[in-house]
């Protein structure tokens, strides 16, 4: 029963993913605003629904290790799997977007996430930090879609990374119905197939440190990885690499800095030691396709992929 459970949550996820990719490509387009826009606030705060769940459950319950295992396994899992294994499938070709301004925010929340870490506890003050620097972010990325909206015209050459699938002329309501069913359906499946993981994992005695570092971050970074599948199949690269870049921020920013709000979050030296500096190093891996404009082909798709699975056997051993 558990094993069906596990594929309910994982079709479930397919199918949110590729319904909030149409929605939010299609509302960028009706909107005037670059689908990186949409991806970087509508879809990031979809597909990183399940960190926040979980995280601040898992402070409220007591066990705020696992909330800090959450975000930087899940942000690891975002850069290397996330964007590695859809490469695989599909080359993501990211020479046609600009992303140097978001991954530089990302960038500057993965540094001050970093550094709060080191004073060995997130409290409310350090959480209110971050929530300020999201809301800074956010106003940015707001008066950017104004400006893109204002400029807005019939030709769709706007949106060069748009295929057949988005339409223009969508109905509102159609929209609608897309955004709601992916950000309804992605954190459901991501709670169905977690739940169902965690289950069989304590069946073999996993530890919760290691099942929140590799399982419960993998788990709920499979939304982002739905999402990013198809959208690199549908060949619209903005949204995948502004889906990964949204999600990491969103995660670091707001995932953590409410989670202070319900209680403390410690952090164990092993984070201090090992996997913040994974985190750090993951993130600079995007240096050459954000400023050199290299595509992400198959090559570099499985070499993300194989430098995310030598992690978790770090972790795991």
């Amino acid at each position: 029963m558990v094993w069906l459970s596990a594929a309910l949550g994982f079709a479930l996820l397919i199918l949110a993913g590729d319904s909030l990719v149409k929605g939010a490509v299609n509302l960028s387009l009706r909107l005037g605003i670059p689908a990186l826009i949409v991806s970087l606030t509508v879809v990031a705060f979809g597909t990183s629904a399940p960190e926040l769940i979980i995280a601040i459950n898992a402070v409220i319950e007591g066990v705020p290790s696992l909330a800090m295992g959450n975000i930087v396994g899940s942000n690891t899992a975002n850069i290397l799997l996330v964007l590695g294994l859809p490469a695989i499938f599909a080359t993501l070709d990211s020479s046609e977007h600009d992303t140097k301004k978001a991954y530089l925010a990302m960038m500057v929340a993965t540094c001050l996430f970093t550094g709060l870490a080191f004073l060995g506890v997130f409290v409310w003050q350090s959480g209110l930090i971050l929530l300020v620097l999201l809301v800074y972010i956010l106003g940015d990325t707001l008066r950017d879609a104004q400006r893109h909206s204002d400029e807005r015209t019939e030709n769709t050459d706007m949106h060069p990374s748009l295929t057949l699938e988005a339409k223009p002329q969508m109905h509102w309501w159609k929209i609608a119905i897309y955004l709601t069913l992916g950000i309804i359906g992605l954190p459901l499946g991501a709670h169905i197939l977690v739940e169902s993981a965690s289950h069989i994992a304590r069946l073999f005695g996993v530890s919760e440190a290691i099942i929140g570092l590799t399982l419960v971050a993998l788990g709920t970074s499979l939304p982002e990885l739905a999402t990013t599948i198809t959208a690199a199949l549908r060949r619209q690269a903005d949204v995948a690499l502004g889906n990964v870049i949204g999600s990491n921020m969103f995660n670091l920013l707001a995932i953590m800095g409410l989670s202070t709000l319900v209680g403390t979050v410690p952090v164990d030296n092993t984070f201090l030691t090992f996997d913040l500096w994974v985190m750090l190093s993951a993130s600079l891996l995007l240096i050459p396709f954000v400023f050199f404009k290299w595509n992400i082909t198959r090559r570099f798709g499985l070499g993300l992929t194989a430098l995310y699975l030598f992690y978790v056997t770090l972790v795991v051993m």
